[in-house]
């Protein structure tokens, strides 16, 4: 385990100084997985946002106990939360980058429809690159930044509420095809992984055109506990 970053507000306060009524702010979990959905968080805060739950940390830099307990606490402490997935059939139909708007485009969809967000307030999006905007009519305040979900509290939740919904629902996976390990790997490249593949096949849950190549960077993105 990484040793821990404590994230903050201080970004979505910069945000809020310059007159946005509410901030969004997103996460993804699954893009590097070989079988399951690609989901994406996406929470929104207001100015009268409290301190965030003692604890609260990039997923990845957390225990699976210590997410599973912070989840509700970072549900409750936003004013809004979606979640929005793409399948593995989509992301081998389409590629994992279209799905990732897609299933950002979902999530985005489902908190507007339940609360009110203006096209214009400003969205923080963990990384370099807007997946998101493409898939988002009228979606322009997208903000970039690497590493948001270490530094940022509001991306952080995103990230955490994403990554036990999608654990959970692997776990469910598991429990009606447990050849596969899903309950441990969650979907991600590892040996036992691959092994079990060969033996059984994939199945409708896999990725089919990720299947392959096997470079060894992809067996190490379990144990680096990559989203």
């Amino acid at each position: 385990m990484s040793p821990s970053v404590i994230p903050n507000l201080r970004i979505e306060r910069e945000l809020f100084d310059t007159g946005a009524p509410v901030v969004l702010a997103c996460d993804e979990v699954g893009r590097g997985a070989l079988a399951g959905p690609v989901t994406v968080g996406l929470v929104l805060i207001d100015p009268m946002v409290r301190r965030m739950p003692a604890g609260l940390r990039d997923s990845k830099l957390m225990t699976e106990p210590r997410r599973e307990a912070m989840a509700p606490r970072a549900a409750s402490w936003v004013r809004g939360w979606a979640l929005g997935e793409a399948s593995a059939a989509e992301i081998d139909e389409f590629g994992i980058m279209v799905c990732l708007g897609l299933a950002g485009a979902r999530a985005y969809a489902a908190l507007t429809t339940a609360q009110e967000v203006p096209l214009d307030a400003p969205l923080l999006l963990d990384g370099n690159y807007d997946w998101l905007s493409p898939s988002i009519e009228h979606r322009a305040r997208v903000t970039t930044r690497i590493k948001a979900d270490r530094d940022c509290a509001s991306v952080a939740a995103a990230s955490v509420i994403a990554k036990v919904h999608r654990d959970g629902g692997m776990r469910r996976a598991h429990d009606e095809l447990p050849v596969y390990g899903w309950d441990e790997n969650k979907g991600y490249s590892t040996p036992a992984h691959f092994a079990a593949i060969d033996e059984h096949g994939p199945c409708d849950l896999h990725r089919h055109t990720w299947l392959h190549e096997r470079p060894a960077e992809a067996l190490a993105l379990f144990d680096l506990g990559v989203g």
